[in-house]
Order: C-alpha cells, then sequence, then structure tokens
C-alpha cells in the first residue's frame, strides 16, 4: 500500500532502497512472510530497467527496426513508399510501454499488504537509521534490522571543459525526443553509445560516434569490435575511433566538438549530442559512512558473496554493488537474498554465469569466457567459429552480418564461452548457456538434431571448425 505523508510509521522489520529489479520483488516476499516492508523511491517505482534502460530502450530499437527494414523493402522484391519516422508517435508508443510496466509494477508493490511506498531520498543516518527527505516536503527517520540497498546507476558525465554550457542529451533524455535530430553527436562506444547510434541512423539522423578507445565495446574481442564497426559503417555511421574530446561549445545549429583523433585536431559540428561514458553508482547521497558501509574508489559499495556489505544486516544488491549491470543480474540477486534471508539457505553470488545481450543490429550475445580474457588468464582453448554468411537461416532472410564464435576446454571438452554476433544472438547464445549450465561437451551441440532452417542449426556446423588441436 502506500504510505501517507502524514502518518511516521518509524519501526520496520527491512528497509529497501531503491525499487529496482531485485528490490521490488524482495519487497513483495518480505511482505509474503510477514515482515513490514518500508520501500524508499525517489523517483519511479521499477528503477531504471522499466523507466529508463530496457523497456524504452528495446520498444525505441523495434522501431528502429521497422524503419530499417521498411527501407530495404526492394531487395525482397517488395515495393513501398517514401518511408518516414513520426519521431512523436515513437515517443509515444515507447512511454505507452514504459508506463505499462511501471504501473504493473506500482501494482505488486500494492497488493503486498506489508509493504509502505515512502516517495523521498533516503539516507543513512546511523547503523540502523534512514531519513527520508519525501518529495511532497519534510522528513522522516525510519529503522530497521535489515536494510538493502538498490539504488542503480546514473550517467557519468566526463570532465569536458564547456559540456556545462551544452544542451546535451544522457541516455533518459534522449528517449523523450520529438523530433529526429538532424545530426547526432555521440560521446562513448559502449553498449549505450552503440544502441542510440544505430537507432539514431535508422530514425534518420546522421551519427558521428567518437570513441577514446582503440575499440568499440573495449570489453569484447578485438574481433568482435572490429565487425561490429563494420556493420555500423555500412549502415552510414561515421566511427572516430582514438578520438579524445577537448571541448565542447554551444554553436547556433547545436553544438561543436573539439577532437584530436590518433593526435589529429578535428571539429565536430551536431544539432544534438548524447553522452554515453559511462555509469557510476547512484551512492553520493546515501551518507554511507553513517552505517559503516564501504565502497571502492568508484563508489560502487563493497560486498561479499552473499551480497553483504561491510556492516551486519545491511545489504547491496544490482547495480550499485559493482557487479555486471543487468537487470536479469539484479533479479538473481533479489532470489540470493530471499533464498538466504526468508528461506534459510546458503546460496551465494560465486559462480555465476553472466549472459548479456547488446541489442545492436544483429544482436551480440555473450556468455563465459571471452578469447580475450582466456589469452589473459592464460587458459589454453580450442576456437569455434562460423560467418553468418555460412547460415542458412541468414542468407534466406537477408540477415548475413555478423559470425559465431565459441571456446571450448581441449581436455573436458566442455563450452567455456560464446559470443554469438548475428540476427537473434541472443536467443543462440541462451542455448550455448544451458549447454554450459549442464555441463555438456560441445559434441552434443556438434551432433544435435536441429530443427531446420533455424539459427540454431547452425551449432553443427559452429563446432566443427572448431581450431587448436
Amino acid at each position: 500500500m502506500a504510505e501517507s505523508t502524514n502518518r511516521v510509521v518509524k519501526q520496520y522489520d527491512a528497509i529497501i532502497l531503491g525499487s529496482g529489479q531485485a528490490g521490488n520483488p524482495l519487497a513483495a516476499a518480505l511482505s509474503a512472510k510477514g515482515k513490514r516492508t518500508a520501500m524508499i523511491e525517489r523517483a519511479a517505482v521499477g528503477g531504471t530497467c522499466v523507466n529508463y534502460g530496457c523497456t524504452p530502450t528495446k520498444t525505441l530499437v523495434a522501431s528502429a527496426q521497422v524503419a530499417y527494414m521498411a527501407r530495404r523493402a526492394s531487395e525482397y522484391g517488395i515495393k513501398v513508399g517514401n518511408v518516414s519516422v513520426d519521431m512523436s508517435s515513437v515517443r509515444e508508443r515507447k512511454r505507452g510501454m514504459v508506463k505499462k510496466w511501471r504501473e504493473g509494477s506500482e501494482k505488486r508493490l500494492q497488493q503486498a499488504e506489508l509493504v509502505d511506498v515512502i516517495y523521498g531520498e533516503g539516507s543513512f543516518v546511523g547503523a540502523r537509521q534512514v531519513r527520508v527527505r519525501l518529495n511532497d516536503g519534510g522528513e522522516r527517520t525510519l529503522t530497521a534490522e535489515l536494510i538493502v540497498i538498490d539504488t542503480g546507476l546514473t550517467a557519468n558525465l566526463p570532465p569536458l571543459e564547456g559540456l556545462e554550457n551544452v544542451p546535451y542529451l544522457d541516455n533518459a533524455s534522449v528517449m523523450e525526443l520529438g523530433e529526429v535530430p538532424d545530426h547526432l553527436l555521440v560521446l562513448g562506444g559502449g553498449y549505450i553509445g552503440l544502441e542510440f547510434a544505430q537507432m539514431f541512423r535508422r530514425f534518420g539522423s546522421q551519427v558521428t560516434l567518437v570513441q577514446s578507445g582503440k575499440q568499440l565495446l573495449t570489453g569484447e574481442d578485438s574481433d568482435i569490435a572490429a565487425e561490429i564497426a563494420a556493420i555500423l559503417r555500412e549502415e552510414g555511421i561515421e566511427i572516430l575511433l582514438e578520438a579524445k574530446t577537448e571541448s565542447a561549445a554551444a554553436v547556433r545549429k547545436g553544438v561543436r566538438l573539439a577532437v584530436k583523433v590518433k593526435g589529429v585536431s578535428r571539429e565536430l559540428e551536431g544539432t544534438h549530442l548524447l553522452v554515453a561514458t559511462g555509469r557510476r553508482p547512484n551512492t553520493e547521497k546515501l551518507n554511507l559512512s553513517a552505517a559503516g558501509i564501504t565502497t571502492d574508489e568508484q563508489g560502487y559499495i563493497r560486498v561479499n558473496d552473499k551480497l553483504e556489505t561491510s556492516a551486519p544486516g545491511i545489504y547491496a544488491v544490482g547495480d550499485v554493488n559493482g557487479g555486471p549491470a543487468f537487470t536479469h543480474v539484479s533479479y538473481d540477486d533479489f532470489r540470493v537474498l530471499q533464498t538466504n534471508l526468508l528461506e534459510g539457505g546458503n546460496r551465494s553470488v560465486a559462480g555465476r554465469l553472466f549472459p548479456y545481450c547488446v541489442f545492436i543490429d544483429p544482436q551480440l550475445g555473450r556468455i563465459g569466457l571471452s578469447e580475450n580474457e582466456a589469452k589473459k588468464k592464460g587458459i589454453e582453448v580450442r576456437v569455434a567459429r562460423l560467418p553468418m554468411t555460412s547460415v542458412a537461416r541468414a542468407l534466406e532472410t537477408g540477415q548475413a552480418h555478423g559470425f559465431m564464435k565459441a571456446l571450448v576446454d581441449p581436455e573436458t571438452e566442455e563450452i567455456l564461452g560464446a559470443a554469438i554476433l548475428g540476427t537473434d544472438g541472443g536467443e543462440v547464445m541462451s542455448m550455448i548457456q544451458v549447454a554450459m549450465m549442464g555441463k555438456l561437451k560441445y559434441t552434443a551441440l556438434q551432433s544435435a538434431i536441429f530443427a531446420h532452417p533455424l539459427f540454431a542449426e547452425a551449432l553443427n556446423n559452429l563446432f566443427s571448425t572448431l581450431q587448436g588441436e
């Protein structure tokens, strides 16, 4: 139920700071066990995923995909008229999807009888005390023996001269544009930068992407990054690698950036600027020291493999604890706490597999060890690799960009990791993940009978290309 601002309830069994994808189900689980719980949320229920991340971005990606395929219609023998994008309608579709999911999250909290949702900014004033500055005025101090922090991340702005004087966009505000930018400048070649760069190119913008590193997606293997860069350039996106942005300034038509590309000075002008240079934890206003909670140099809360902080009875879940910043990881953090705190179990986060998908087109699905990580750790692997041009389904659907790659232990013959850059790459990756979870040998996929002609059928041929005997 929603907490009335004129009724003060100081003592709870549990306090949860942030209503993200770990905090929300945990509140409901605590309520079901008879635990009176305070859910403190400073903005919108549902956290980043529902409001600013997965739900809205993937909705927009779908609209961009339709525009892209419509322009390619003649390749399939289909005639269509001029393709145009009504950005305000695209935005309204996105808003509707967010509203639907947010209201669903709100409804589940309302149905949890022992949960009070308190809208405001929470911060610690002691080991078991949290003060909430209410959004509608006033303050309230709450106490509980169990406190869980699920405050997530926010956009991290670079120390760029002049940025404060420029009307820049971040991952949230860029999704509220009602018109297609004429020329979008994107700072950052990570997951967020790539998704928006391709999306707005498909909506019709000229796009220039500025990346300080030697490759896009610096955590990925170089062959993956190079293939992605080639795909994006083929769509008309200008990609500048090893490009140091030195200053930003407002000009009549938008924004000007001074950059050095491999040491050569350049000036870029665009109508809009998206800053996608990373994320930082929402811990600055929590006053963590008052509760004896320690963080690392970047402000992420330190936790052990049971998600416990340095302060007894206080846990940190989701992105704020410095683990992989993915919704599914956050939800699994909830399951760890549910098992350990409410079911008498002894679950740990140690050894978890971290699958993820980058929702560019084609998708990049990743699981387990990468080839670069194997080399750094001195792990001997056999590598299987198959271009999508060798996949029947890819050719038949006219979506043959990318390739599949998998790493196999030469002794056990078990799969150690995979990267699937291709249409429905995340779905194919998930099949490999299941095989890894079951500790199957690669031969189980190599010799399996898959329905023809699916993308998954290519796993037969992928594992027939193994090298490094």
